[in-house]
């Protein structure tokens, strides 16, 4: 009788160990993280999950996560904040975080929100937000901002024909900042959060 094929098990293990260490074990590493008794069987895993398109070889033939090595599963009905509904006992459909949050990686970087003057928005204190590297903004984007060796990510809003940086803070004391410089450096296309300790 066959084995049932515990590749999605072995896969996750794969993915925990390159989120610690950033590359993909080596045939014996492999072995002995799995369990296999000899690497033969790490290098058919290896190539079943180059077939199915998580693992890929480089030019110089060392072994890298593809996109789709990134994927999480995304629930099927998003989550009722408010009274417990049960889950829908469905297959998940694979998202990656990459694919969601960066259009344009080679413009995108991640910054860290200090302060509370954009918490309306829902950008809290610790937060990340994804920036793409911009000089031009449309009013009512949230940007990152330079003004006097100084950054600060606010909204650009417009008034009598001058543009302006708005907090998004009702309960703070915070005022519009009204420079008579200001660069632009980034638009924020996106945010999230760890509650991780």
């Amino acid at each position: 009788m066959a084995r049932p094929n515990r590749d999605p098990e072995h896969l996750a293990v794969l993915q925990d160990y390159y989120a610690r260490h950033r590359l993909i074990p080596s045939y014996s590493t492999l072995s002995t993280l799995l369990g296999f008794r000899a690497k033969t069987a790490a290098a058919r895993l290896v190539g079943r999950l180059e077939v199915a398109g998580y693992l890929k070889r480089t030019p110089d033939r060392r072994l890298a996560p593809t996109p789709r090595f990134f994927e999480r599963p995304r629930a099927i009905a998003p989550v009722r904040a408010g009274m417990p509904e049960a889950a829908i006992d469905a297959p998940a459909d694979m998202e990656s975080l990459d694919a969601l949050l960066v259009r344009r990686p080679s413009i995108t970087f991640l910054m860290t929100i200090k302060g509370d003057s954009m918490i309306d928005v829902g950008l809290m204190p610790g937060d990340t937000v994804v920036c793409e590297r911009r000089q031009l903004a449309e009013v009512g984007d949230i940007v990152v901002a330079l003004l006097a060796d100084e950054l600060t990510v606010k909204t650009l809003i417009r008034e009598n024909g001058r543009f302006a940086l708005k907090p998004e803070n009702k309960a703070g004391d915070y005022p519009v900042l009204r420079p008579d410089a200001m660069q632009i450096i980034a638009v924020v296309t996106g945010s999230f959060r760890s509650y991780r300790r």
